[in-house]
């Protein structure tokens, strides 16, 4: 296994830990590892294009162990009251209706380039920069630092509703273009 592989891994494994701690009210604990997971996903990807290291396996778990980080993070972050529970609902059924048409395209034997759309980019930002501040006020009080981020995040939450309404329904018109063509070629 390729070492960008086994760094991937290790931030999948990483999720539980994040999730765990976010419940017991270890926020700032569960800033430094959300921290670090973002830290080896920049590592993991770099070492993979510097040394052209990436491979197949490497180009679904990537993904997988960022979005299971990511929505796992919120599901905890929402359970703890510490984010709304609409907003979580939203980002879990974007990613649930993205990977559901996905899947449904494949069944379908069609075949599919995944590549991540501006929005869903400029979303995912939204969504990492959301997570990281809810949980930022007790990270840097770890360090000494103090930080009020209940603006920020009264702010952030909007933007991550506008970015995921945006991202879904981009993917949604996308995926009824699939459909549309697979049906009218059967």
């Amino acid at each position: 296994m390729s070492i960008p592989n086994i760094i991937t891994l290790g931030r999948l494994m990483a999720v539980p830990l994040a999730v765990y701690l976010i419940v017991i009210g270890e926020l700032g604990w569960a800033f430094w590892t959300f921290v670090a997971a973002g830290v080896s996903d920049a590592i993991d990807g770099f070492i993979a294009r510097a040394f052209r290291a990436q491979t197949y396996l490497g180009g679904y778990l990537d993904p997988l162990a960022d979005k299971a980080l990511l929505v796992s993070v919120y599901v905890a972050l929402g359970h703890s009251g510490h984010l709304p529970v609409w907003l979580v609902i939203m980002v879990v059924f974007r990613d649930a209706l993205i990977i559901g048409g996905v899947l449904l395209i494949y069944t379908l034997k069609e075949s599919l380039a995944m590549q991540p759309s501006l929005s869903s980019k400029v979303n995912t930002g939204a969504q990492i920069l959301l997570a990281g501040l809810v949980m930022s006020a007790q990270g840097l009080e770890l360090l000494g630092i103090p930080f009020d981020a209940a603006q920020p995040v009264r702010g952030m939450i909007w933007v991550v509703a506008a970015t995921t309404a945006w991202s879904g329904l981009g993917y949604v018109i996308q995926g009824s273009r699939v459909m549309s063509r697979l049906g009218s070629t059967k």
